[in-house]
């Protein structure tokens, strides 16, 4: 499919009540890039690509032109079988992710049965500079490796992340939280030890406390280990 029978295929699928809802909950995109397709369209139609085989040449434009082309690029890429074609493709469409939908989209199913090499990645992804790569690394980190392949490590890492970006200690707070959720006995020293800096240990807190998965005694705990610091 060439990039005009692919633009309109995208706009013949527009909803504008969706596309303004996106716009305002997507701040770090252009509102001019955003068409408006839901994401069910979008997975259908990378579906269709990767059957047909037809999506070489789209995974070769970069940078697109609008939203909707970002996450079909990243459905395509969560949706390929081969380890090695996905990782190829994922290294060269990161340095373009620009939003936290793309990027917490993004998860390729065949990662999980390539867990040591994806561990391997995982550490040079959330030491780059682009904020994306680092909130992928970290989601990456958080989706695999909090169950039976959980280690102590894991959770050093992101706690030994610095960033002023806000996506980037988003992320690193929704990791502890979800590692409370999974690991709680192991991540809570890292919350009594304040390992975090202050607003996202604060955050953590938050999500945990509004998480189902966490006990009222565990919450209440939880609640008692806020981090204030006085102006």
């Amino acid at each position: 499919m060439n990039k005009a029978d692919l633009h309109k295929k995208l706009y013949d699928l527009q909803d504008l009540k969706y596309r303004d809802m996106q716009i305002k909950i997507i701040p770090t995109i252009a509102p001019e890039s955003v068409i408006g397709v839901r994401t069910p369209e979008l997975k259908i139609m990378a579906k269709e690509m990767l059957i047909s085989g037809d999506y070489g040449d789209f995974l070769k434009e970069l940078p697109h032109d609008y939203f909707e082309e970002n996450q079909l690029h990243a459905f395509i890429i969560s949706g390929m079988k081969d380890f090695e074609e996905c990782m190829v493709e994922l290294e060269k469409f990161l340095p373009y992710v620009d939003n936290w939908a793309t990027c917490d989209q993004m998860s390729p199913k065949v990662f999980k049965k390539h867990k040591k090499e994806l561990l391997d990645s995982i550490n040079e992804w959330i030491n780059y500079t682009k904020p994306y790569t680092v909130r992928f690394g970290v989601g990456m980190l958080m989706e695999h490796f909090l169950d039976e392949d959980f280690d102590l490590s894991y959770p050093e890492l992101v706690a030994g992340l610095r960033s002023k970006e806000y996506y980037v200690n988003m992320m690193i707070a929704w990791y502890f939280a979800t590692a409370l959720a999974k690991q709680y006995n192991s991540i809570l020293p890292f919350i009594e030890k304040r390992r975090l800096d202050v607003w996202t240990h604060n955050k953590a807190i938050q999500k945990s406390v509004e998480s189902r998965r966490l006990t009222d005694e565990q919450k209440t705990y939880l609640k008692t280990l806020k981090w204030f610091v006085r102006p």
